[in-house]
């Protein structure tokens, strides 16, 4: 079985939940957490190719909206400056494991991830 990296926070319970789910399945976990390393640009990249900005950003939570995003315009190198210092504006978590990608809550990207065969 191969392992999953997972991005997020501690203090998220859908990050939590996404620890959870692989720890029962006896999935190999490397966690990232976002407050103390940032996510690496070709990492973000990659996310942003698969889901686009729109499926990235958690558009409802208090971060996103205390940071005035609802009524701002700002450039993607401006939006990644303000990832870099409240991850919270991403949907958390971010997980990668099999060639798959995942954001936010979605166990049914997660089973995929823990049945795919290690390489």
């Amino acid at each position: 079985m191969t392992g999953v990296q997972i991005f997020g926070v501690k203090n998220s319970q859908a990050t939590r939940a996404a620890e959870r789910f692989f720890k029962e399945r006896r999935v190999a976990i490397h966690f990232v957490d976002l407050k103390q390393k940032a996510l690496a640009p070709g990492e973000i990249k990659r996310f942003i190719e698969r889901f686009g900005w729109a499926g990235l950003l958690d558009t409802d939570g208090t971060a996103y909206i205390d940071a005035g995003l609802k009524y701002l315009k700002v450039s993607d190198s401006e939006l990644l400056g303000k990832i870099e210092r409240e991850p919270r504006l991403l949907r958390l978590p971010l997980v990668r494991g099999a060639n798959r990608l995942s954001v936010g809550l979605d166990e049914e990207s997660w089973k995929a991830m823990a049945a795919a065969p290690a390489r």
